[in-house]
């Protein structure tokens, strides 16, 4: 079936307002391109009205999680500044469709990064700062292997992300595939994990992508724009009240508590 292009943004942008949701007819009807360009020309929509754009999101950045959903390569999607949640904050569930979390970096630009062919030699030469972070993410479809194209169109189930403090980015010591990560939820231990778990390398190997993929569209990273680089660890539910630390050595915790 041809995609009715205009339809389709009216359509998912619908879906972002409160009590929206789009529908399963996406899931037989979009490329790939189809869902960037959507998400893209959302952004730029968002962008006129006055919502400034923080950055970039990285999904799927696991080689396992990619093959469960037939990816050969990560997904991205857009932050928005109404969503930088600072660490140590208080939220309402109730407010959040389907809400989870997943543990990453943030890292922050400082300086243009435009593809095609940014390796990650160039890529780490580029980040002013790294931040611990999580994502926090809501989901208005179908979360499964068939929904992943509407997904991205619908922004890839972001929602917000939430950030302790930044720390200048030190090649010569960060070595962003060694950081260390311990999850806590309520205090009580969940899990261990490293950086190597992004990309089978380091967050860095996700902002390389990001770069390239973004230049497929005419769109570059920019200064000061944020990263969230792809998750640490499986993506957690958020069914209950409660409390989330994630601790990354030796960049610090973001902390968030759900009521």
């Amino acid at each position: 079936m041809q995609l009715d292009f205009d339809r389709a943004i009216e359509h998912f942008w619908a879906a972002r307002q409160p009590g929206g949701r789009y529908s399963a007819e996406y899931e037989k009807t979009l490329t790939g391109d189809d869902a960037y360009r959507i998400n893209l020309a959302l952004l730029d929509r968002h962008r006129a009205r006055g919502e400034k754009q923080a950055g970039w999101k990285v999904g799927l950045t696991a080689r396992a999680i990619r093959e469960q959903f037939g990816f050969a390569e990560p997904v991205f999607g857009c932050l928005f500044e109404k969503g930088r949640w600072s660490s140590g904050g208080t939220w309402r569930l109730s407010d959040i469709r389907a809400p989870g979390f997943e543990n990453e970096l943030c890292l922050v630009l400082g300086e243009r990064l435009g593809g095609p062919g940014v390796t990650e030699a160039r890529a780490r030469r580029a980040i002013k700062s790294v931040a611990p972070a999580m994502e926090i993410i809501e989901t208005r479809g179908n979360p499964t292997r068939e929904g992943c194209l509407p997904m991205i169109a619908d922004n890839g189930q972001q929602y917000a992300f939430v950030t302790g403090d930044e720390v200048p980015f030190d090649p010569a010591r960060h070595d962003l595939g060694r950081t260390e990560l311990d999850l806590y939820i309520d205090g009580v231990h969940q899990e261990h994990a490293y950086g190597n778990a992004v990309m089978d390398s380091s967050p860095i190997a996700s902002i390389a992508w990001l770069a390239n993929k973004l230049a497929e569209f005419g769109r570059a990273l920019e200064p000061g724009q944020a990263v969230m680089t792809g998750s640490f660890t499986k993506q957690y539910k958020l069914d209950r009240p409660m409390r989330v630390e994630a601790r990354y050595a030796p960049f610090g915790s973001a902390i968030a508590t759900f009521v």
